[in-house]
């Protein structure tokens, strides 16, 4: 990714906050004074303004907030989509994986080629790409419809297609943006738990988008909230509730419910402005 010098960094009246352990090694994903703003002079909107942040290795980071408060322009700036305005994006892994709301499946390939594509484009050889696609497919309890075609698939086994493919790509940070958003209550339930096991499993970095709030205290280490107009960290929650969680269960539901009262006094103090 390029990252802007740090004789760049804007320097930030709002708070800084650090997510993670501590005393850590070093941030797999390092934001620093991060401002963005979109078009010119009276037509100019401010999208984020002064966002610092790390993430550490392995960490599963849900970043939550309302509409419009920059959620998805921060992941891309991440994901090395867009550059930022002013301050530094660093991230510390060779490959990052991005995985969208919509499956974004090439239709006219079966659900394993949408997978070994992946594979292809990363230069694996056929018979590694088969071995290696069986696996990821089963890994996401696909593997019985491995011949099926995109539209012949619900909505969840597409999303879960869509994950094996962002796996495929042996990515360090996975990146989610709102992949379950458009699921119904049973399907996004039943996808929490493979995430969370195929998050243990691989030990990955995953920083997770979401407007959820119950998503993102069922799923995340920490849940960092961003105010809107413009985009900005107003607070970072650790969740150390035991795993595994039920976004049904009270301990989910209490820390939602205050984590909700900020958001909505955010969203006030953002109609304000």
């Amino acid at each position: 990714m390029t990252t802007q010098s740090h004789e760049d960094v804007l320097v930030a009246s709002g708070p800084t906050f650090t997510v993670g352990p501590d005393a850590p090694a070093r941030p797999v994903v390092s934001i620093t004074g991060v401002t963005k703003t979109f078009g010119s002079g009276s037509q100019q909107v401010v999208a984020l303004e002064g966002v610092t942040l790390d993430i550490e290795r392995g960490e599963f980071v849900c970043l939550l907030g309302a509409s419009g408060c920059g959620k998805s322009t921060l992941l891309n700036l991440v994901a090395g989509l867009d550059r930022p305005t002013a301050g530094t994006v660093n991230v510390d892994a060779a490959r990052t994986g991005l995985m969208f709301q919509e499956a974004a499946l090439f239709p006219w390939l079966t659900v394993r080629g949408n997978v070994e594509l992946a594979l292809k484009l990363a230069g694996t050889g056929r018979a590694e790409r088969r071995a290696r696609g069986e696996e990821l497919l089963a890994m996401v309890h696909l593997e019985d419809f491995a011949k099926r075609r995109p539209h012949e698939l619900s909505g969840g086994m597409r999303q879960r297609v869509a994950l094996a493919r962002a796996l495929a790509q042996d990515a360090d940070v996975l990146l989610m943006d709102e992949p379950f958003g458009a699921l119904d209550a049973m399907t996004r339930d039943l996808l929490h738990d493979e995430l969370e096991a195929l998050w243990s499993a691989t030990g990955k970095t995953v920083l997770f988008v979401t407007h959820n709030v119950r998503e993102a205290v069922r799923l995340g280490d920490c849940v960092v909230l961003l105010a809107s107009r413009p985009g900005r960290v107003a607070a970072v929650y650790d969740v150390t509730i035991p795993r595994p969680r039920r976004i049904d269960s009270a301990d989910v539901a209490t820390l939602a419910a205050t984590i909700t009262d900020q958001l909505r006094q955010e969203a006030g103090n953002g109609r304000r402005d």
